[in-house]
């Protein structure tokens, strides 16, 4: 069973940094390229990061540029996003996904077959 699971959610005043994790089981986890998604309640799921399989290749939404920083560990079936100055609109509930893809990624929600149960970040004073 493929399975993915996030963790690293939770409360962090405007300014700080929290990491997320990504565990994935049933996965041959060099295959699959990576995305963090986002979600606000009322508002579409937004793609924030992909990491292609091998981990060459990354991408950002314009408004986490130069502040989040996706990583992957293929070794341990492990990803990552590094988010730090974070701000009120960066709370959101995030979801990692995965698609089996060779090279490139890309923030297409369509294009994920598999998704975590989410992980609820909370920016607040």
């Amino acid at each position: 069973q493929m399975q993915l699971v996030e963790s690293g959610g939770g409360l962090v005043q405007p300014g700080g940094s929290l990491k997320l994790s990504c565990a994935a089981s049933g996965f041959t986890w060099e295959y699959y390229a990576i995305a963090w998604f986002r979600q606000v309640p009322g508002k579409e799921r937004e793609g924030v990061s992909c990491t292609s399989a091998a981990g060459g290749t990354t991408m950002y939404a314009d408004s986490v540029k130069g502040r989040f920083t996706i990583s992957r560990d293929n070794a341990k079936n492990m990803g990552y996003l590094q988010m730090n100055d974070l701000n009120a609109e960066d709370t959101a509930v995030y979801y990692c996904a995965a698609t089996r893809l060779f090279g490139q990624c890309n923030l297409q929600i369509q294009e994920y077959d598999y998704w975590g149960q989410g992980t609820q970040v909370t920016v607040s004073s």
